[in-house]
């Protein structure tokens, strides 16, 4: 089960240009450069009433919408495919695993990305959020909805991500982990989150999944 932003591509360009474009049509205060990089993995819905906690439900809902406009016309494919990471896709495949995309984008975007960078060779399925960001959201629920429709057995799983939302969603679903540190988060987050093994590129994620469920 594989996360999406910062574990298969680097999306900050899309998703920070839709996140400001949001905090301008709201009037709200800039974030520095760092907090807008933690947007990057969380249901953008945490990220916004963590960083916005004065916004009611009804600005909410507002500043998801302004971030859609923003992702669905212009950011949804400023990003680029890590490079190795198809390789080692290729590779997992070869050696027998079945690979899924689980992140907490809403599933049809996930979808859409995937068709216009033909990653869907790689996948055998391609779960997220729902539509309306609001009902499956956490990566806890993405990957307990992933492992359903998937058909998989938790303890001959593993969740690979880049954030400790991807490792918590893995330890609340009794799944193995597996931590990238070539992301958006780092060492102590992930071991903080309960990650089972870290690595460091692209080229050691077969060999730590091989560690971890042979």
């Amino acid at each position: 089960m594989f996360d999406f932003d910062g574990t298969i591509a680097d999306s900050e360009i899309g998703i920070v240009k839709s996140i400001k474009y949001s905090v301008s049509k709201m009037g709200l205060p800039e974030l520095s450069a760092d907090q807008y990089r933690k947007f990057i993995g969380p249901a953008l819905i945490t990220s916004i009433k963590k960083y916005y906690p004065q916004l009611s439900a009804e600005d909410v809902t507002r500043a998801l919408q302004y971030y859609q406009e923003y992702y669905h016309s212009e950011g949804i494919f400023q990003l680029t495919i890590y490079p190795g990471i198809l390789a080692e896709l290729t590779a997992l495949n070869d050696a027998g695993y079945t690979l899924h995309i689980a992140s907490a984008k809403p599933e049809p975007m996930i979808n859409e990305i995937s068709k216009h960078f033909e990653l869907g060779q790689y996948f055998a399925g391609e779960f997220g959020a729902t539509s309306d960001e609001r009902t499956r959201v956490t990566k806890t629920a993405v990957l307990k909805y992933a492992l359903e429709k998937a058909n998989a057995n938790p303890q001959q799983s593993v969740m690979i991500g880049d954030r400790d939302t991807d490792m918590l969603g893995g330890y609340h679903n009794q799944v193995k982990t597996l931590g990238v540190t070539y992301g958006f988060g780092d060492v102590p987050e992930l071991i903080g989150a309960h990650a089972s093994e870290i690595v460091d590129k692209p080229e050691q994620i077969q060999a730590g999944v091989s560690r971890l469920v042979g």
